[in-house]
């Protein structure tokens, strides 16, 4: 079973660059606070970290920050 990781959206994207708002559409992110699961790879990783400001890595109930 591949690795996941969950991802919860803590700023809203209004206001941000086009390519960061589609980055968290691509992520499946659709309003504040909203977590999704995602499988932890390289590709998902690096969309977590070019909207760093935006999101959080969720881990059993601790907030780490991406």
């Amino acid at each position: 079973m591949a690795a996941m990781m969950k991802v919860k959206l803590v700023r809203s994207p209004n206001g941000a660059k086009p390519k960061h708002r589609a980055t968290v559409v691509g992520l499946g992110l659709r309003r504040m606070q909203h977590v999704r699961t995602i499988i932890d790879t390289a590709e998902t990783r690096g969309m977590v970290k070019s909207v760093a400001h935006l999101v959080q890595i969720v881990e059993d109930g601790a907030q780490v920050s991406a």
